[in-house]
């Protein structure tokens, strides 16, 4: 049913294989992340990375041409077999066509047919586009928060830092990980008393765009109270967006 929807969207969901396939997700690397990005993954890292458990997976429209492609690597976390999924990009002109949830689906399904069970990624918690696809779609559990998790900035992308949040995905989840679009939070709110709150612009971009000091005291205050809450113990629990603001909601459990 999803490959026949996205078919029906007008694009395909597949493994990125030929020399093509990777030289596309070379360049769509460069036009996300800007020409000067210094941490671009070349196509022969790609090819192996596919090679040994990784996935390198496209979504292509069709002529063949590249719309978005997630990367990720298999590796052991904490004694375990796991998956970092390290890049996903969309082009630009191909968002808001579900492309990102539909290779995260696909790449949910060629790591359950591997047997990994555990996915990890960053994402910027200033992103809200982000959390929502990751937290109230996806479901991922938010771990920890990294400031500058990728060192200084290495694109205009990168201005206001790289502070990251790891989050994990628990593709095992009996619930079932792909959310509905009115779905809360990952964590729903069984056992959880709500404590906290920590605010981000709805739209970062455009606010970075207006005024990059603005942007820039999101970001130190967002820090400041990710770093506080998480070391006394609070999680994420949900995230929220409103027309000009969003919100993490982050809760104790009740003991």
């Amino acid at each position: 049913m999803r490959n026949e929807q996205a078919a029906a969207d007008g694009y395909e969901v597949r493994p990125a294989q030929s020399h093509e396939d990777l030289a596309a997700c070379v360049a769509l690397q460069g036009e996300t992340w800007g020409e000067e990005y210094s941490d671009i993954v070349p196509a022969s890292m790609l090819q192996v990375a596919a090679k040994m458990g990784g996935v390198v997976m496209g979504a292509f429209d069709a002529k063949g041409g590249l719309l978005g492609f997630v990367f990720g690597i298999t590796g052991l976390r904490d004694g375990e077999a796991a998956h970092w999924s390290h890049m996903l990009a969309v082009r630009k002109n191909a968002r808001n066509r579900g492309i990102g949830l539909a290779l995260k689906r696909k790449q949910r399904e060629e790591l359950l047919a591997m047997g990994i069970a555990s996915v990890y990624w960053t994402f910027d918690p200033l992103v809200a586009r982000n959390a929502h696809l990751n937290i109230n779609r996806l479901g991922a559990e938010v771990q920890e928060y990294v400031p500058d998790f990728y060192g200084l900035p290495r694109s205009d992308l990168h201005e206001l830092g790289t502070d990251r949040v790891v989050v994990k995905w628990n593709l095992a989840d009996p619930g079932g990980p792909i959310r509905g679009e009115g779905t809360a939070g990952a964590a729903g709110g069984a056992g959880l008393e709500r404590r906290a709150e920590v605010l981000v612009p709805a739209d970062i971009d455009a606010l970075r765009a207006a005024s990059r000091e603005t942007a820039l005291e999101w970001r130190r205050s967002s820090r400041e109270a990710f770093v506080s809450l998480l070391r006394a113990g609070y999680r994420v629990c949900a995230f929220e967006r409103g027309p000009e603001r969003a919100r993490y909601v982050l809760a104790l459990e009740r003991r």
